[in-house]
């Protein structure tokens, strides 16, 4: 036997695969060099056998082992008797072998072998030869390699702990003894094995006593005693298992004393209490260690953070957890950010200022972590970060530095921009809670970075794509998406990210909005104080708030929206709202403009909308507040906006209380709010709910159709509204009177698209009206709602007065002195529309104006006035006119009686009344007799010239109008009349005496152009003289008072003109026309010259010629022609044709003056060569065709007095010839006049002309005669022809103004004819 073993052993040492012992093939295992199990089993029995020898054959049946399912397994499972053996061999080995890597090899085959061959015979035969070594073991050192052993089966065999604690307990007694040995190495090889034992629940179970009476002081003390990092890693290892569990972990933090021991920081004095120990380990340089102390501290406090958190924050654990911030390693952040993220939920951690201390830290660890590609890592950063912000008591300063604050808000910024959708997410979250009062405070608050921040996380959150629409039920929210199936949840993630940061931007926005507004009561958060003088800085409060209006209105609204049409959640809709409702406090002064948009672009209708999706049945009680607060602001806004100026806080105060009693319970449809809207009460019933309701339902309707937004179906809203008013009266009840107000307006803006109120609503309305202390409680200034009343004649023979009266004194019609001053003719136009179009359809309503006139204010009569001018003026075929001159002469009356001369003159409204009264009297069609009403007004109206100034040009302008078309406008009989009662009226005529006297008084004026209201009143004088002039003569009516005229200063001022504006030029020369035709014979006029003043030189005796031409001197009369002449060239290139006529029609009665006075003279004058030059001049001036008026007058006046050398036979044929190729038809009625005087010219002086000319002249008159209508006989201011042949084409006021005054300006025409002047 002993040479068999030792033959054995020798064919081991020399490898052969066939071993001298015999062995045979079966037992050579495949490797190179060839190994024979059988042999290597001796070789490892045999005691004899070198260390040297033996570890060899051990690596090579390591290496055997190692091979999964190998030979070397199978033969050593088959073969029992030789399996056996190697492990008692094995096992026996492990306490003489010395050497520590010879050990550890045999420890690492013996482990491999059992756990290959799995076989619980050799497991419990190498359990209980361990119990044997550890019994009989003399000192604890030899005990090593059992500990060592027994661990890596722990470790190796699932269920080996599990039968180590059921079958072998005696074992944990050694290893408490081992534990307390002076040696770490023996002391890391127990811990390893308690460490496999507590993460077996049998162990953990079987072992739990064990622990707490025996182990656990043990334990810690050798944790916190530890020098070598094996026993520091092993001892971590056992805390790591031990602290999953609660009962451990109440033994570890010696939780049986009391809360109040607990909270002492005496308790941190015992002996090596876990906290100290953990926070020891934090203090090496080791980052593995510190990650392991880390995760332990994890470990406890995740059982309950307000039982556990405050040892630690006694300990100063916080502190020592944000320095290690600073490393490098990725595991030991983690472990720190799941440690701080834990202690956020002790207050103590923040009363202690940890976060003050760390704060730094954290702010530099995030900005390292991003330069990181660790996404976990970043959301962890950022959800510590958010709940330090949100957890950080008021009253500790988190940012005591500004610099840090800056840097916090580069890193949010940072994250904003990640392009990880996860981590903005956190971000937008971060932000939200970053946006705190108490984190800004510190002087100055960056409000230029915040700026930036919010900007960026709105545009990163609008950029997202909003989600896809979905067919789920409107209750169904965006977040509760299905998880019946694990690919409905992987598709669902990126929507409901979407959605959560969505609701997170929101929430940063809402708390921007609310910063700001906390932000108002802190005179140091105004603006930076550390501004230089003189110079302006951005970071300001009131620019972060104008910021946070147009942000919101570009940027966050639109976003939302755009969300909304995909999915709408009640929480992100929660969130926006209330941010709407913040925004109404953030710039005070532009609440009311804020509010009035909102509510134009439907956001009633939107709110209503959510209320009635989400907040049915008493759900979303935090939405539905929300919405039902949105809308009281947002009434309570647009109310004080638009009634403002007769808003009383009482009325403010009821309907504040109205809205929040009432909105949070109207979440109703549409189609439920009409039905809601007409229900009737029951009889009797206390219960006012149904009437708070309709009137918080008829306010938030008001609302919103008065800024245009109509959501609801107006046929069916009129009837609800009728029926509700209808209701109220037979009830009894007595809404207040902005109840009213909006019920009202919503008929009237509903009342197109209802059907006609009957008798019994109306009633009803006059009833509700009556009751009312003042009409303009219920008013709304608005176009509808006059026509509404106006429509039916029962609401305006009751209250149509007092709606015209509200109507034009309304704040809104309310100007200025500065804005009547330059008030047009388009504004007015403009303004005047809304009642003009009512006015025609019902022309009683005029009455009504005019007694307005008389009982209003001098503000409201004006705005009448300008009303019925400009009514006038657009419609002409309105036959008003008599209805109307009766009433002006009854207010004429009443304001002549009443009023003194000097009031009078300061009545702001008479000359108003009086351009109307001459508007009235243009707007006769054709020549009319004057009936006593008319006489009186002349009589009325002269007696008002007769009490005013010469300079009173505002009263005077539209009154000596009014006389001047008087007399044109009528027949001879009623003309006669008037000109008696004009002359007969003295005070009149000494009024024009001064007018015209006064001509000479005043100062040119800068520009030739320019008229003023001084000089459109000479104008009017000068025409109106002209007028009297004429009929006296024609008439030969008596004078009482003759006027006095310088012939001098009227020639100068033709023949210097001294920038004359062109209407006076005109007027004066109009004058000078009259008093020619009359050859200065006028007992209405005495002509006086400058010789006749007092103390003058006695003037020289005249010349024969001059005695002729008396009172005109012979220079004079040259000068006078050149000057026309002059005139007339001027004429030509301004293309001036109302100067023109008036210049031709001076120069006809000059020269028909003379032929009477001195015929030579006349001749002479009309045969001047320079006439033959001002007729190429004009010919040549771009008026290249004959058939012009001026060209026409001018040749006719020179056939008329047979200038030859100036006109002649080829002019003659050439005006013939152009006039038979001419469509007579088309040609102006100046051109047609001029043309028909040209012809009868010709026959009347028996010109020589063909007989082909003179058919044509027959024929040509023929045809203007067939042209010309039966017209009424009266005067142009500015023609030449008699009035007789005088004829209009249209009788329309605007053409009349056009064909008097030709290409002149309207702004002219406004002073001269019409005196459409706003008083000053």
């Amino acid at each position: 036997m002993r040479r068999a073993g030792r033959a054995m052993a020798a064919a081991a040492a020399a490898g052969c695969a066939v071993p001298g012992g015999g062995h045979g093939p079966r037992w050579a295992l495949p490797l190179r060099p060839p190994l024979c199990l059988a042999c290597a089993v001796e070789t490892l029995g045999d005691g004899g056998a070198s260390l040297v020898r033996r570890r060899h054959v051990l690596a090579r049946l390591r290496d055997a082992l190692a091979r999964p399912a190998g030979p070397a397994v199978q033969l050593l499972a088959a073969e029992e008797r030789l399996c056996a053996p190697l492990v008692a061999a094995l096992s026996g080995m492990l306490h003489t072998v010395e050497d520590s890597s010879t050990l550890d090899l045999f420890i690492e085959v013996l482990v491999r072998l059992v756990v290959e061959l799995k076989s619980e015979q050799y497991l419990r035969c190498i359990l209980d030869e361990s119990q044997k070594e550890l019994c009989k073991a003399t000192t604890m050192r030899g005990s090593l390699p059992t500990f060592t052993l027994l661990g890596k089966l722990a470790d190796a065999i699932p269920g080996f702990a599990d039968i180590l604690v059921v079958e072998h307990s005696n074992l944990v007694d050694h290893l408490l003894m081992g534990l307390a040995y002076p040696n770490e190495g023996i002391k890391a090889a127990v811990c390893y094995l308690y460490g496999k034992l507590y993460s077996s629940p049998v162990g953990t179970e079987r072992l739990s006593a064990h622990f707490e009476e025996r182990l656990c002081g043990l334990f810690l003390n050798t944790l916190g005693r530890a020098q070598t990092k094996e026993l520091q890693v092993n001892c971590l290892g056992l805390l790591k298992e031990l602290l999953k569990s609660d009962h451990f972990v109440s033994i570890l933090m010696n939780n049986s004393k009391a809360e109040e021991e607990t909270e002492n920081p005496d308790f941190l004095e015992g002996e090596n209490p876990l906290p100290l120990v953990l926070k020891k380990l934090l203090l090496t340089r080791d980052e593995m260690l510190q990650a392991a102390s880390s995760h332990c501290v994890a470990a406890v406090l995740v059982h309950s953070p307000n039982r556990y958190a405050p040892a630690f924050i006694h300990a100063d654990v916080p502190e020592f957890l944000f320095e290690c911030l600073s490393c490098n390693s990725e595991i030991l952040i983690w472990s720190v950010y799941c440690c701080l993220l834990l202690l956020t939920e002790e207050r103590l951690f923040f009363s202690k200022c940890h976060t003050v201390y760390g704060i730094e830290s954290l702010v530099r660890s995030l900005q390292d972590v991003l330069q990181l590609n660790n996404v976990e890592l970043h959301k962890q950063g950022l959800l510590l970060f958010t709940e330090i912000l949100k957890r950080q008591p008021v009253e500790i300063k988190l940012f005591t530095n500004r610099g840090v604050c800056i840097e916090a808000i580069d890193v949010l910024m940072e994250t904003v921009n990640c392009p990880v959708l996860e981590v903005v997410v956190e971000a937008a979250r971060a932000v939200a809670a970053f946006l705190r009062k108490d984190h800004l405070s510190s002087p100055p608050v960056p409000y230029e970075e915040l700026q930036k921040l919010l900007e960026a996380v709105l545009k990163r959150c609008a950029d997202l794509s909003p989600p896809q629409s979905s067919k789920r039920h409107a209750g169904d929210l965006l977040f509760s998406v299905s998880q019946s199936h694990p690919a409905n949840r992987h598709l669902s993630r990126v929507p409901q990210r979407q959605g959560q940061l969505l609701l997170n931007t929101l929430e940063s926005f809402r708390n921007a909005c609310r910063l700001a507004v906390e932000f108002q009561s802190d005179p140091m958060a105004q603006e930076n104080a550390f501004t230089a003088p003189n110079s302006k800085s951005k970071d300001t409060l009131s620019n972060f708030s104008e910021f946070l209006l147009r942000i919101c209105d570009s940027l966050c609204i639109p976003m939302v929206m755009n969300y909304v049409e995909g999915a709408v959640s009640p929480s992100v809709m929660e969130v926006f709202i209330s941010t709407l409702n913040t925004l109404f406090t953030v710039v005070p002064n532009m609440q009311n403009k804020f509010s009035k948009k909102l509510a134009s672009s439907s956001f009633i209708r939107l709110t209503l909308e959510l209320k009635a999706r989400f907040c049915s049945v008493q759900s979303n009680p935090a939405l539905n507040q929300a919405c039902s607060s949105f809308l009281c602001s947002l009434c309570l806004s647009l109310y004080s906006a638009t009634e403002k100026e007769r808003t009383s806080s009482q009325d403010e105060q009821e309907m504040s209380e109205l809205l929040q009693k009432g909105l949070p319970q109207l979440n109703y449809t549409t189609a439920e709010s009409l039905l809601l809207l007409a229900e009737t009460p029951e009889p009797f019933s206390l219960d006012q709910s149904l009437c708070s309701h309709q009137h918080c339902l008829i306010l938030l309707l008001y609302f919103a159709y008065t800024l245009g937004d109509r959501f609801v179906p107006e046929a069916e809203l009129f009837l609800a509204v009728r029926n509700f008013l209808v209701s109220a009266q037979d009830h009894g009840d007595c809404p207040p009177p902005y109840i009213l107000r909006a019920a009202l307006y919503l008929l009237a803006v509903c009342q197109d698209k209802g059907k006609a109120l009957d008798l019994r609503s109306l009633s009803t309305i006059k009833k509700i009206l009556d009751n009312l202390p003042d009409l303009s409680l219920v008013y709304v200034h608005c176009p509808l709602l006059l026509k509404f009343f106006l429509r039916y004649p029962e609401l305006m023979g009751r209250f149509g007065h007092q709606v015209l009266q509200l109507w034009f004194s309304w704040r809104h019609c309310k100007q200025t002195e500065t804005e009547e001053a330059g008030f047009g003719m388009s504004d007015q136009l403009n303004s005047a529309n809304p009642l003009l179009p009512i006015l025609k359809s019902n022309s009683s309503i005029l009455l009504i104006l005019l007694d307005l006139v008389c009982s209003s204010s001098v503000e409201v009569a004006w705005k009448v006035l300008m009303t019925l001018r400009t009514f006038l003026e657009r419609n002409e075929d309105v036959l008003v006119c008599d209805l109307l001159r009766s009433q002006f002469l009854q207010i004429l009356q009443q304001l002549l009686v009443e009023s003194s001369s000097a009031s009078l003159q300061a009545n702001r409204n008479l000359p108003v009344l009086l351009s109307l009264l001459f508007l009235v009297q243009l707007r006769s069609k054709g020549v009319r007799e004057l009936d006593s009403t008319d006489f009186k007004l002349l009589h009325q109206v002269s007696n008002l010239c007769g009490k005013c100034r010469p300079r009173d040009s505002d009263l005077l302008q539209p009154s000596l109008n009014f006389l001047y078309w008087s007399l044109h406008q009528t027949t001879p009989c009623s003309q006669q009349r008037a000109v008696a009662v004009l002359l007969s009226n003295v005070s009149l005529l000494e009024l024009l005496q001064k007018v015209l006297e006064y001509t000479w008084l005043r100062s040119p004026p800068s520009e030739p152009a320019y008229l003023s209201s001084e000089d459109a009143l000479l104008c009017s004088g000068w025409l109106l003289v002209a007028s009297l002039l004429l009929y006296q003569h024609r008439y030969n009516t008596e004078v009482h008072q003759s006027l006095s005229l310088d012939l001098t200063a009227v020639l100068n001022a033709v023949i210097f003109r001294k920038k004359q504006p062109v209407l006076l030029l005109v007027s004066i020369m109009q004058f000078l026309r009259a008093v020619l035709r009359q050859n200065f014979s006028s007992s209405l006029l005495v002509i006086v010259g400058q010789n006749t003043a007092q103390g003058a030189t006695p003037p020289q005796p005249p010349s024969l010629q001059d005695a002729a031409l008396h009172p005109l001197a012979t220079w004079q009369v040259f000068s006078l022609v050149v000057s026309l002449q002059n005139l007339m060239v001027h004429i030509e290139l301004q293309k001036d044709l109302l100067l023109s006529q008036a210049v031709v029609a001076c120069l006809e009665a000059l020269v028909e003056y003379l032929y009477v006075k001195n015929q030579d003279v006349a001749l002479h004058v009309a045969s001047q060569p320079w006439h033959r030059f001002l007729l190429f001049a004009l010919l040549n001036g771009g008026q290249k065709s004959l058939l012009q008026p001026g060209v026409l007058r001018l040749v006719t006046l020179f056939l008329k007095y047979q200038s030859s050398n100036i006109i002649s036979q080829k002019e003659i044929s050439q005006i013939l010839q152009e006039a038979a190729e001419a469509n007579l038809a088309e040609l102006p009625e100046a051109t047609s006049r001029a043309l028909h005087l040209f012809l009868c010219q010709i026959q009347s002086s028996h010109c020589q002309v063909e007989p082909v000319q003179s058919r044509t002249i027959q024929t040509l008159l023929e045809r203007l005669v067939g042209q010309r209508t039966a017209c009424v006989k009266h005067q142009d201011i500015v023609t030449s022809t008699p009035m007789e042949s005088w004829k209009p084409k249209d009788d329309s006021s605007t053409f009349r103004v056009q064909r008097a005054f030709g290409s002149c300006r309207v702004e002219l025409l406004n002073f001269v004819l019409l005196g459409l002047r706003v008083p000053s």
